[in-house]
């Protein structure tokens, strides 16, 4: 008979992080190595914008796709494939000979990482009871920035010592490792071996009754109230991820002047803070509705809103002098985002049934990647020419709009699991 294990749903929540952690280490891989591999390969900013759009057209594409895939196969076996997937794509990175080479990998990457975050959703929906769900979603949320936070010194650290090819067969290597430790240790709360009764009724006592048979059903999800109002305000924060993830380290290149180096013990700070935001923000939410009385809905909108105000620190990074007051302010951005997307989220846990779950998150997610995308592909056109402070004023009204889509569109709504 198997051990039983005390708080298994925390382990569980653990191992989702880590996979987390490992999906964006991989993905910010090439962030990173972007300066270097600039000279080497001989692309112009725009060619790298073309590089950065092929991931987010796939990864946009994909992630409905993704999350019907694992509301079918399940989550044992599904998440497991997309890992295997994902991994082997980041490290064929390593043959890529020209700008066109790496677009075309990073679109391999693209379709396949984007089972990450329907995956996670889904499984804080089976493991964990509503009034948990935003404590579990920032953690393991918290791996997406922790995961870019290692890129910039491992990464970095690779390609120094060796070559930056080996960089990306590392990180795509590791992917491999916790797949095969996905497949072996999860199952849900209904079949997992080591689920002890008292928390196995603790969770349940705290959802809703799926329905096992149903099937997710687009249109009905597509034309729902809650889908817009989770799916907008997705749309307009993912353009600040977007350019922290994919362009910090060209801009410190490039208008901060920093080296290499420089970038390796600075780039990973604002990702540091953004776990600090993730996670706090799941911690709002209990202690709004503990002390204050709120809602559940309406303590994930006020963090949501709280997030939003916090945006306008890396609207103002056109206007500090020295590049470590830039870097800061890339800091409150990176904890004001996380704390926007732990706690939308969290927000489709709580207006999606469960077996509906990962299918919405994918959609909401593919919508939000469009903005991402969107926006990536405007940087890349004119930073250049008109800089980038004018961009980064846009991610703080972008948020603050958001805020106030979410306010309109879902305040005072009640959970399903009610």
């Amino acid at each position: 008979m198997k051990k039983k294990l005390n708080g298994l749903r925390w382990w569980i929540i653990s191992l989702i992080c880590l996979g987390t952690i490992i999906n964006y280490l991989a993905r910010n891989s090439l962030s990173v190595l972007a300066p270097q591999l600039k000279t080497t390969l001989d692309f112009t900013t725009q060619e790298y914008s073309y590089i950065v759009a092929a991931f987010q057209v796939a990864y946009t594409i994909m992630q409905p796709i993704c999350g019907y895939v694992l509301d079918f196969l399940g989550l044992k076996l599904g998440f497991a494939l997309f890992a295997v997937l994902w991994s082997l794509s980041n490290m064929a990175h390593s043959f890529a000979t020209s700008w066109g080479g790496l677009a075309f990998f990073r679109g391999l990457l693209g379709l396949t990482e984007a089972a990450a975050i329907p995956a996670g959703i889904k499984a804080v929906g089976e493991w964990f009871p509503a009034k948990e769900r935003s404590v579990a979603v920032g953690w393991f949320n918290a791996g997406t920035s922790l995961g870019a936070m290692l890129a910039p010194p491992l990464v970095i650290f690779v390609a120094t010592m060796h070559s930056w090819q080996l960089a990306f067969v590392i990180t795509g290597g590791l992917g491999l490792l916790w797949a095969a430790l996905w497949y072996f240790c999860y199952d849900s709360p209904q079949n997992h071996p080591a689920l002890t009764d008292s928390e196995k009724e603790y969770i349940l006592s705290g959802q809703k009754a799926p329905d096992a048979t149903a099937k997710p059903k687009l249109k009905e999800i597509v034309c729902s109230r809650a889908f817009w109002a989770i799916a907008l305000p997705r749309f307009l924060a993912e353009p600040a991820w977007q350019t922290f993830s994919f362009w910090i380290p060209l801009y410190l290149a490039t208008e901060r002047h920093m080296d290499i180096k420089q970038i390796a013990i600075f780039a990973w700070m604002p990702f540091l803070a953004a776990d600090l935001g993730g996670v706090l923000g799941g911690y709002l939410s209990p202690f709004l509705m503990k002390h204050f009385k709120m809602k559940l809905v309406n303590s994930r909108i006020a963090g949501v809103t709280l997030g939003a105000v916090c945006m306008i620190g890396p609207g103002c990074i056109g206007l500090a002098a020295s590049p470590y007051t830039a870097i800061a302010l890339f800091c409150i951005g990176g904890f004001a985002h996380q704390m926007i997307s732990a706690l939308l989220n969290t927000l489709s846990t709580d207006v999606f049934r469960s077996n509906e779950l990962a299918t919405a998150n994918g959609l909401t997610g593919m919508v939000s990647w469009i903005g991402g995308l969107s926006f990536s592909l405007v940087v890349g056109a004119l930073a250049t020419t008109i800089g980038y402070t004018p961009l980064f004023v846009c991610l703080t009204v972008f948020d603050l709009v958001g805020a106030a889509i979410v306010i309109t569109l879902l305040r005072n709504r009640p959970s399903v699991n009610e």
